[in-house]
Parts: structure tokens; sequence; C-alpha cells
């Protein structure tokens, strides 16, 4: 282990170090207590009179206990309910000092301490992981400075220009509040009624209608700051900045037909995915880059860079990529650390500073507020996983609910002399904090700028960026939730998305069998600087690796298992797992090689929890397997949900069987269908390959596939 703050560690960090004291673990000679320190001799029955009579009051072990039970609970977070953590570290690539003063990115020496948070947002914390919705993707930097949170989401905008119609805009989204339903769903009379009528809603109703809504998983997400903020360096100099977490993993997404059975068969796929991953040692990782704009700049744009509801295109200002996040350990405890961590957007650090935007503003109020209530007061800051790991608490700030400090002395209160003046305040030079000094010269009015009032281009500039199958989902997430509400809301979203473009309003009419109105006027003044940004479109992500990708190797008594052996050792060796899918546990009958042990049956461990599914040989085998409706099934239905697919020997018959390939061969193959003799190490290869590009949308006849 090296220093606090210089050197690498490995699964551990500063911050893992420091919760240690508070870690309880279980020891050999352990007795049972209760909470005052009394061994308790049995904890099976509660004190009665006699053996068939009433509970005496007295019963002072039964009461503690049932009352610290009846206590387990705080209040959930309004929004970002659901959610998982991590452990890991950030590392910066190269001096920032020119930037910025936060010393925690100036030396790529030093390691910086996070936990992260993923969630979803509308959700309560029972709902699943897989709905349309949000993620939130908050950081949080145990710097040698405090404390800095990143408070972000997996989508560069947000709904709203100002806070004040945040708390309008959640009460939308949530299950309507006079049956409570629906449970983490959009599609639903009230959202869509606000977005109708909000406009400023349309750009990132686009992207809630987009594949980034429905993640892979939390490795296969990008994460944005949202606002623009500000970095100070050592002389003052301020330039405005947006945060960007990039995936190494590449930005992939789930089907909407499978998302949805998904939280069915599996609620908690992405939560449990991080979990196995770190516990695996495939360790996510994410590399953060900045857009960078000079102050001489701010104005360029044909968009306000302090509108949340705005992105700045990557090629109007590339993403500088400055260092890596890698998440490498797991919670000990839920509750003591993903549920009591206390995210705050105003948890800064010298060389970070807010700008003037109305969204920002009205957060770094909301997010302190809402843990005074949900953590039960003011010294939220001393649970240990929200304690900074450089000194903190030197202040006259005393008492509160759950206060852990001992202050010792007799002054509580600053300016004083008794006790010397202590704690005296810090100057620049000693690392203090200074805001940025900005220059305002305005009437107190309410109101917005201008140049907040373009809703659409950006909206139309999304549209535009995205691939044919990219589009096709969007048309289709229209088209399911608008098909769920009042018709006066579909009439006036239509008349909404006809201001971003016309075919994208036809196509979403036709399938909700309503016509369109006259189109808008086009919008006045200057053409947009950029129509297409390619750097938006998912079919542009990275596809290079399977790390994380689990492949399902469909199997039953009879079946080849050198063939298994074979391609499960190709697919571990590039990163990814294989997992034997049979009809019974247990260990299977093979026609070659070593006997297969299972690991799961096909009703428990569905096509839609693997990234690809493998059929090897073995006649008797397939046979069964042919015989098999859940093993057709399966293979069907990661058919229409465009995954890879293999079979070697006998498993190509299986796919010409269920009608996947002709029977004659003569045809040639659906995209992303592999079919081979023998598993030949250019067999494995290509497969490795396929499973890395993830899915194959231009498979044919998905649409006539029962499954």
């Amino acid at each position: 282990m090296m220093s606090l703050f210089g050197g690498k560690t490995n699964a551990y960090n500063a911050k893992v170090k420091a919760l240690e004291p508070f870690r309880v673990h279980v020891q050999e000679d352990d007795e049972l207590t209760t909470n005052q320190g009394l061994k308790i001799v049995d904890n099976q029955n509660s004190l009665r009179a006699g053996p068939r009579g009433p509970t005496l009051l007295e019963d002072f072990i039964l009461r503690e206990k049932i009352t610290h039970f009846d206590h387990e609970r705080i209040p959930e977070r309004v929004v970002h309910a659901r959610g998982a953590a991590a452990h890991g570290y950030f590392q910066v690539y190269e001096s920032l000092a020119p930037l910025t003063r936060a010393k925690f990115l100036q030396d790529p020496s030093k390691i910086t301490p996070v936990f992260v948070r993923f969630s979803t947002v509308g959700g309560s914390r029972g709902s699943a992981d897989t709905v349309r919705d949000v993620r939130g993707f908050a950081t949080k930097f145990y710097t040698e400075e405090g404390n800095f949170d990143l408070v972000g989401n997996n989508m560069p905008i947000f709904f709203i220009q100002d806070a004040i119609k945040f708390p309008d805009f959640v009460h939308s989204v949530k299950p309507e509040p006079h049956n409570e339903i629906p449970q983490a769903s959009s599609a639903h009379d009230t959202l869509w009624d606000f977005v109708t009528q909000q406009t400023e809603t349309t750009h990132m109703i686009m992207w809630l209608m987009s594949d980034r809504a429905i993640p892979r998983s939390y490795a296969n997400m990008e994460g944005f700051g949202v606002h623009t903020f500000r970095l100070v360096n050592e002389d003052g100099k301020s330039r405005f900045v947006k945060f960007h977490w990039k995936p190494k993993l590449g930005v992939h997404s789930l089907v909407w037909d499978e998302t949805q059975k998904l939280a069915g068969k599996n609620s908690d796929i992405n939560r449990q995915d991080l979990w196995e991953q770190i516990e695996a040692g495939a360790f996510p990782e994410w590399e953060l880059g900045l857009q960078i704009v000079e102050e001489s700049d701010e104005m360029k744009f044909d968009f306000d860079l302090l509108d949340p509801t705005k992105l700045i295109p990557e090629e109007l200002v590339p993403v500088k990529i400055v260092g890596k996040m890698v998440l490498n350990r797991n919670p000990d405890n839920y509750f003591a650390e993903t549920e009591q961590v206390a995210f705050c957007v105003s948890n800064i650090v010298p060389g970070i500073d807010f700008t003037n935007d109305a969204l920002m503003q009205g957060r770094l109020f909301s997010y302190l507020d809402t843990q005074l209530l949900r953590l039960g007061g003011p010294n939220f800051h001393e649970i240990p996983i929200n304690q900074p790991i450089c000194p903190f608490r030197i202040n006259n700030q005393r008492d509160g609910l759950h206060r852990q400090a001992i202050n010792v002395g007799k002054t509580n209160y600053d300016i004083n002399t008794i006790n010397k003046g202590l704690p005296r305040q810090a100057t620049p030079a000693q690392g203090g904090f200074t805001s940025y000094t900005e220059h305002i010269s305005a009437n107190k009015i309410r109101g917005r700028s201008s140049s907040f009032s373009d809703h659409f281009s950006q909206a139309t500039l999304f549209w535009n960026s995205m691939s044919p199958v990219e589009k096709s989902h969007i048309v289709s997430a229209f088209s399911f939730e608008l098909s769920k509400v009042a018709l006066i809301f579909r009439q006036r979203m239509l008349q909404q998305l006809q201001r971003v473009d016309g075919t994208l309003a036809q196509q979403v009419a036709d399938n909700l069998g309503l016509q369109l109105g006259p189109r808008p006027a086009a919008p006045t003044g200057p053409p947009p600087q950029i129509t297409v940004s390619p750097s938006l479109s998912q079919m542009n992500t990275k596809k290079d690796s399977i790390v994380s990708r689990q492949v399902a190797i469909l199997a039953a008594d009879g079946i080849d298992g050198q063939a298994i052996a074979d391609l499960k050792a190709a697919i571990q060796a590039a990163g990814g797992s294989a997992k034997v899918i049979a009809p019974r546990m247990g260990t299977l009958r093979v026609s070659a090689g070593q006997p297969v042990e299972v690991d799961g049956i096909l009703v428990a461990n569905p096509s839609i929890l693997f990234d690809a599914v493998f059929i090897p040989g073995g006649a008797d085998g397939v046979k069964r397997l042919q015989e098999n409706g859940d093993a057709v099934h399966y293979a069907l239905e990661a058919y229409i949900h465009f995954k890879p697919i293999a079979a070697a020997a006998e498993g190509v018959q299986f796919l010409s069987h269920i009608g996947l390939i002709s029977k004659s061969r003569t045809a040639a193959l659906p995209e992303g269908l592999f079919t081979a003799d023998t598993v030949t190490d250019e067999f494995k290869q290509t497969f490795v390959q396929a499973v890395a590009q993830h899915r194959f949308f231009n498979r044919e006849r998905t649409a006539k596939i029962p499954a």
C-alpha cells in the first residue's frame, strides 16, 4: 500500500482503509449481546407468564430488538431511489494545472478514492433495473482537499431549464397520486401532459425514447455532469467545462422486448452484473473527458452554455480524455454505504466552481436539504461513507441528531480570543476555497434569457445523428408510450414532434392511427452550426471487447462435451464467461470429451440473461434440444433480440429445425448466425468477434417469429 495520495493501490484505497474501524467482523468467540453489551442467554423465546401465557412488557430484550427493527428503514430518495454502488479510484493522466488548481487533477501519481452510485430516477427502491428511464451516475471523489461530488446522469442534458420546475416534473413522472400507478414508467398521462406543455423537455424526451434509456449494464453507460461548470487555475483564470465519463467497454443497450421480460425474470440484472464483474476481477472502467470552452467563446454557439437542455456537440468542442476511473471493490454493507451515501452538488474543491445555470443553482440547495430529512439531521457528513479522508468538521458547528464528534473546549464561536482564535480561516495559498469573481450587473427579475428559447434544434440534431436502427427504436418507443395515454396528449406530442422532424412525426402518427395537422412554420434565424453529430450514435461506439459478456451454451444428454470445452475456453480467454444451460441440473452424458456439469436450467436462465448462444454438436443431445420447447424458444428469442448465435456439427440441424436457417443450407446465413462442422480456431475467433459486436440489427424476419 502506497501513501494516501500518491502511488497506485490495487483493490484497496485510502477511503476503503478509513472505513475499516467502522466494519464489524464476526469473530470465532462472539457471543450474542444487547446493544448495551448484556449477554443474551435465550434469543428464541419472549419472556412470558407461563409457557402459554401472555408476553410481559418487562421483556426489555424483546423490546430493544423489535424497536430497532421497526426503525431500520429510512426515507428512500424521492428520485434515484433504486441504485447500486462500488468503491474504486481515479487517476489523472497528466497534470491539468494550466486549467485548474484542483490537486487531484494535477499529479498523475496520485490515486483519488471514489465511491460511485448508479441508479434509475423515477422508480422506487423495489422497482426493476431495466425500466425506460434516465440513469443516475454520481461520483464522490475523496480528495485531499475535501469531497468533490460529480452528481450526473447517463444523458448529457435534462428535461427542464430552471429548478423551479423540478418538483412539477418529478410529480408528473412519478406514479399518479390517485392510484399510485404505474411504477417506474413514463407511459402515463401526467408525464405526457407535462412535457407537451413544457416544450423545453423535447430534446430530453428524444433521449428518453432512445436506446440510451435502456442500457445493457452500468459498465456500458456514458456519464455526464449535465451542467456547465467552471475550472479555475492558480492564476484565477476561469474556463467553462463539461464533464464526461466514457466507458472502456463502449456504450451498449438492451432492446425493448428484452427489458420488459428482464423486469419480471431478473429485476436486479444491472445491480447483479456490477457486483459479479467486480467479484470476478473484471473491474468496470471509464475515462474522464473534458470539453473546455474559453470564457471569450461563451457566446459563440447557437445555444446557451448555461442551458441544461443543451449539449455541446463533440464536433464543435472535442472531448479531451484526461484520466481514468476503475471500480474494484464492492460495498461491505448495502445500507451503510450505498443507501446512506449522500451526494451533494455543492460539494466542490478549490479549482472547480459553479456557473449561473438555473437548474444547477437549485440543485445546490436541494441536494443538501434532502439529506437533512433522509439521514436525520445536519450530521450526515459524519456517517462513515460520507466522511472525507482529509481533516474535516474543524469548525464551530455543534450538536444536532446523531452527533459523533466530542468537541473539547470552551469556545464554539468565531472569532474568539479564549481559544487563540482557533480554528482560523485558511488563505487561498493554504488551500482555502474562494469563489470565482464574476462581475454581474442586472435587474432582479423572474424570467429567462432569449438564448434559452430554442427548444427544438438539438432535438432535431439528435434525431439526424441516429442510425436507421436507432431511429426505428425511437419511433417504436414513442408509439408504445403514447398508445397508453389519452388522445389529447398523443395529438399534442405529435405536434411537438413535427417541429423536430416530419418523418419521425409521420411514422409515430401512422402507428397511432392519427393524422398530422399542418406542419409548423420553420424557425427563423441562422441555420444551426451543426446538423449531424456522429458521436451521439451508439452505432459508433467501441465494439472490440467481450469483457463482461455472457454466452449460453445449450446442452442435453448426448451433447459434444469437447466442443463445449473448446468454445468455453475461447470465451473465457477473451474475457467473457460461458455457462452450460440444459433442461436439468447435474452432469450430462456426452458424445465426446469429458462429462459436462450444468450451470443452470433453461427455465431459470433465459436467453435474456445472456449476450449470445452456442449450440454444440452431438446427435442425441441435439435431438433432445429439438424436442424441448424451452430450448426452441431460447434460440428463437435470442434471434429476435439480434444476438449472435453459433452452432457446430449436429447443432446446425437444430437451427434448421427451428427455421432460422434453410434446411438445404444453400441460402446465405442471416446476419449474426455462424455455423461450422467442427469447433476450429477460426470458428472460435469469428464467434468471439461477433459477441463483441453486441447485436446484429440487420437480421431478417424477426417480426415474424413468435418468441
